[in-house]
Order: C-alpha cells, then structure tokens, then sequence
C-alpha cells in the first residue's frame, strides 16, 4: 500500500512540475537527457580520470557536486519563467528558445567533459552544435521573421507549381 501511495505522489508532483514547466516534449525530454549525461560525465571526469576544472585537485568534492545539481535546478527554473512568459504573450518562442539554449550549453559541455576524459568527438557533432548555436544566437524576432520568409517561399512554390500545370 505505502508504495503505491508513494507512486501516486510522485506522480502528481512530476504532472505538476510538467505543467509548470510547459508540458512534456522532445526539446525537455532531450534537455534532461543532456543535463544527465553532463552530470554523470562531469562525475566521471573527477572521480575517475581526476581532470575536473571544477576543483582545484581536479578530483571529486560534494560541494562541486552539489554546486552542479543546484545549477541543474536552476535551469529548469529559468524553463519555468519561460513558460510563464509565454503564457503572458500567448506563444511558444521564449520557452523553446531557453530550452534549445540550454541544451546546446548542455551539450558542449559533455563535449568539454569528453575531451578532458580523452574521448575524441566526430566533427558532424561539433559541426551540428554549432548550426544550433548559429540559429539560437538569433532573437525572437529574427527566428519569427525567419519562419515566416519559409512560409512564404513555400508557398511561393506551390504556386508556382500549380502554375506549372496549368
């Protein structure tokens, strides 16, 4: 009985935190995913091959540790304000945007934590997060005006293609 009851909570605390946070999606799934593989290589990189920048021996230490969830933590805060914000204004921008974001600082430092641990990185994943760095470097505004020059030139070309025919 306890463990259902233990089941049950935990699942209304994680519906909770989904809503708070936006909802489940693959750009949250992937975030957490990137946030776990960061910690859990930034746990290797002490404990085992004793080369973190995070301490000054460059091994494990609680407090680096604890530093990193608390960061991780306020990640998902930061997610939260963007929610709320596009809750205010009636969009998806700023949520989606923090989160790309953050899985693109996710994600180099993992390739940061690679490195120090001597695993070599394909250039396409480097080259991959840099596209990503390129298109969340724009502002909301310019991601916007972006979609909507697609949208146009997309149907620029079913016109065009429609003329085709005739």
């Amino acid at each position: 009985m306890e463990y259902k009851l233990i089941l049950g909570i935990m699942g209304t605390v994680g519906g909770v935190i989904a809503t708070y946070i936006g909802g489940w999606d693959t750009a949250l799934q992937a975030l957490i995913i990137f946030m776990a593989i960061d910690y859990i290589t930034g746990l290797i990189v002490a404990g085992v091959f004793k080369t973190s920048t995070k301490t000054d021996s460059g091994a494990l230490e609680s407090r680096a540790g604890f530093k990193g969830l608390l960061r991780k933590g306020g990640i998902l805060l930061v997610v939260v304000v963007a929610c709320q914000v596009d809750v205010l204004i009636g969009t998806n921008l700023a949520r989606d945007a923090v989160v790309i974001a953050f899985c693109i600082n996710e994600a180099l430092s993992i390739i940061e934590n690679m490195g120090l641990m001597g695993v070599p990185i394909p250039d396409v994943l480097t080259k991959a997060i840099d596209v990503l760095k390129n298109q969340n470097g724009d502002t909301v505004e310019a991601i916007v005006t972006k979609q909507k020059a697609v949208a146009e030139d997309e149907e620029a070309v079913k016109a065009s293609a429609g003329k085709d025919k005739e």
